[in-house]
């Protein structure tokens, strides 16, 4: 019964600041794009302040 609510609830879910940052790593080019990268994640960049 409320399986359908849950599938709706999850799919309108706004992403999780780990989610934002494993997609952000995801996306880099090559070696010194993902190092960089994980530069501003450490720095704090997907992080509430």
């Amino acid at each position: 019964m409320f399986t359908p609510i849950k599938k709706i609830a999850r799919a309108l879910r706004a992403p999780t600041a780990e989610e934002r940052e494993i997609a952000y790593l995801n996306g880099s080019f090559d070696r010194i794009d993902l190092e960089y990268r994980q530069r501003q994640v450490d720095r704090g960049l997907f992080r509430i302040r």
